[in-house]
């Protein structure tokens, strides 16, 4: 057996000075760059290199005290990160507008509990979930993954080593979950981007890297000049990697390699003993003074900013302003160091003492803001059939308001953000023809009058809010095929090439073949927004065909409108009658339709133009009939589509009743 080679341990101050340039490589990328720096896989590499040495050296001397390791951890760990959390529930509390109450609360509470990174999973798996502005509290995903590396990393080592004490075997394990996570984080990043960056497994390989240097480091020995440059292109490398890179978009997959062996470069070169070297930079006292403020740094500028940028408006700090924010930050940084960290750190806490006392005041008070955002939810939800808020009943020809004079909006802001038109799971299944495609069934009707296809993306899931009480009226079922920004079209519109939407498209058109409802409703055209034109793409025209060709009618509709930002931040800072929140409708809308012009339309296809129910005659304002008409963006709240079910009822009646209609 090849016995255990022990690192050797000393004290390696250019690893602070390490810390303090992927720091502050965080925040200026953050503040002045609005881009990712790759700093954050610094963070990981040397957690990983730390931890795997203290681990070895552990087992090879005393044996690891697993108490004792895990109580250091928690003294490094909870106190700075829950304190700050403890001040951004205050600021949020008093600064945020309430429509981001619930998503902050959520991530407050996930943050705690170092599960950040797998809440922005599931967000990021639900399409509406994207829409929203980032949480004070977003870059805690880092955080969390790092403490789920803290518990599971000594298990697998530390049991390994207790096994084992084979550093061969241990380099072979090593070696292993760096390629396995790799592997899989090239792969997830290809497939899907947005996961791949928070998920916890294909940030391993990050750790593992770190891990096999701690084991490798002290058997390098390069000469003195090779260090001294090695350790200033690792410094190059890492300045220059956010800019180089788009870190936010092509992350964890193969191209972390160049922070990452950038930093390990850095470590490789270690002390050169050299007036030129890179390390001797990394080792002045300023510079280790700001490593050691890293940790507290990281934690306070991402709330900072967001906070500040809500406070005042903006959409970027600026010169100034971001200056301030930096220095702000590295004020919180130093007190929250020396007030927080350094005195948990010299007592001596047990870990799950220490743990309960910072972790049970931050879920106190982030319980007390939920039940007060519940409370208001509750006190200011609305229904359809209040009067105090017709919402596109305002609209109708002769309508007549007889409400409260002044009363609340609806929904309420609180709500507004989970206010769309969702489809229970329980309702949902995947079709057995086609496995890549969920088909959900609305109601329980074994003879349903008619049978309605809603197809497409999810402004055509959202008129379900208005189709639903037209289908308990009238005895229909509603059968949904939906997915976020994939219109039902033959080619992909919102992202070109995406083969995915191609392939569910294509297996909606031989579903909708094989069911053969009465009806398939969905969107008509795309672009209603500033600065662009407005039109119906030849793929949805295609797909028009192809339901035309099996005899199944097709109600296309206009699409909504959409804007640069949530026209809810206007109504909010301006009030609802503020003439600035409204968008003049001819930057949005074409006079005519788009698919009038259109050649050779099928001739089962009608069209559904509510244009005029999101817009009066010049303008398109955020709030109709004393209803936020937007949850977002570009999506349409669904109190207030379900406001419009008698007029959407009476365009699909037209078409399966025309008979009747005339």
């Amino acid at each position: 057996m090849n016995e255990l080679r022990v690192p050797t341990r000393r004290y390696r101050p250019e690893l602070q000075g390490l810390r303090a340039v992927a720091a502050l490589l965080v925040v200026v990328y953050h503040v002045w760059l609005n881009r990712v720096s790759g700093g954050v896989d610094v963070f990981f590499l040397i957690s990983g290199f730390l931890l795997t040495g203290q681990l070895v050296r552990a087992a090879a001397g005393a044996g690891i005290r697993w108490g004792a390791m895990w109580g250091r951890m928690v003294r490094r760990l909870f106190p700075a990160a829950l304190t700050v959390l403890l001040g951004v529930v205050v600021a949020s509390f008093l600064l945020l507008p309430e429509n981001r109450w619930f998503s902050t609360i959520r991530e407050v509470a996930a943050s705690a509990l170092y599960l950040e990174n797998w809440q922005l999973v599931a967000d990021s798996a639900d399409y509406f979930a994207q829409h929203g502005t980032a949480s004070p509290v977003q870059h805690y995903w880092s955080l969390s993954i790092q403490g789920q590396f803290y518990l599971l990393w000594p298990l697998l080592v530390g049991g390994l080593l207790l096994l084992t004490r084979s550093r061969r075997t241990l380099t072979a394990v090593l070696l292993a979950v760096f390629a396995a996570s790799l592997l899989y984080s090239v792969t997830l990043t290809a497939t899907d981007q947005p996961v791949a960056y928070f998920d916890t497994a294909t940030r391993m390989w990050e750790f593992a890297l770190g891990g096999l240097l701690a084991l490798a480091v002290d058997r390098i020995t390069l000469p003195r000049a090779v260090r001294v440059a090695l350790g200033w292109l690792g410094v190059a490398g890492l300045v220059s990697c956010g800019l180089v890179l788009q870190v936010g978009t092509v992350f964890p997959g193969y191209a972390a390699l160049w922070p990452l062996l950038s930093g390990a470069a850095v470590i490789a070169a270690g002390s050169t003993g050299s007036r030129a070297g890179a390390d001797r930079w990394l080792s002045a006292r300023p510079v280790r003074h700001l490593g050691d403020l890293s940790y507290a740094l990281y934690l306070w500028h991402w709330p900072v900013l967001v906070l500040f940028l809500v406070a005042t408006g903006r959409d970027e700090p600026g010169l100034a302003g971001g200056a301030a924010v930096i220095g702000l930050s590295l004020l919180l940084a130093a007190a929250t160091h020396h007030l927080v960290e350094r005195p948990a750190q010299a007592r001596q806490w047990g870990a799950v003492t220490l743990a309960a006392a910072t972790l049970l005041p931050v879920l106190a008070v982030t319980g007390g803001w939920q039940a007060v955002a519940t409370g208001k939810a509750r006190t200011y939800a609305a229904t359809v059939d209040n009067p105090d808020h017709p919402g596109a009943r305002a609209k109708e020809p002769g309508f007549t308001y007889w409400g409260s004079a002044d009363p609340d909006l609806a929904p309420s802001l609180v709500t507004l953000p989970q206010d769309y038109a969702t489809i229970p799971e329980e309702q949902c299944g995947i079709a057995p023809r086609h496995p890549e495609l969920t088909v959900c069934t609305t109601g329980e009707l074994d003879t349903p009058q008619r049978r309605i296809v809603v197809a497409g993306d999810s402004h055509a899931q959202q008129f379900v809010a208005a189709l639903q009480p037209a289908a308990q009226r009238r005895n229909w079922q509603i059968i949904t095929m939906v997915r976020g920004g994939c219109p039902f079209s033959t080619d992909s519109e919102t992202v070109p090439g995406d083969q995915p939407c191609m392939d569910w498209n294509a297996a909606v058109a031989d579903e909708i073949v094989e069911l053969r409802p009465d009806l398939v409703f969905t969107i008509a055209t795309r672009d209603v927004r500033v600065d662009a034109t407005e039109y119906t793409p030849p793929g949805y025209v295609n797909q028009w065909r192809k339901v035309d060709a099996a005899g199944i009618p097709v109600l296309a509709v206009r699409d909504n409108p959409r804007f640069g930002s949530p026209p809810v931040a206007c109504v909010e800072s301006r009030g609802p009658a503020s003439p600035e929140c409204a968008t003049p409708r001819a930057q949005l809308y074409a006079p005519d339709p788009p698919y009038t012009a259109v050649a050779d339309l099928p001739p089962g296809v009608a069209f559904a133009d509510f244009s005029d129910y999101f817009c009066e005659a010049d303008v398109c304002p955020p709030v109709i009939g004393n209803v936020l008409v937007y949850l977002d963006d570009n999506h349409v709240s669904a109190t207030y589509m379900a406001t419009m079910s008698e007029a959407v009822e009476q365009a699909v009646v037209r078409v399966l009743e025309p008979e009747v209609t005339g």
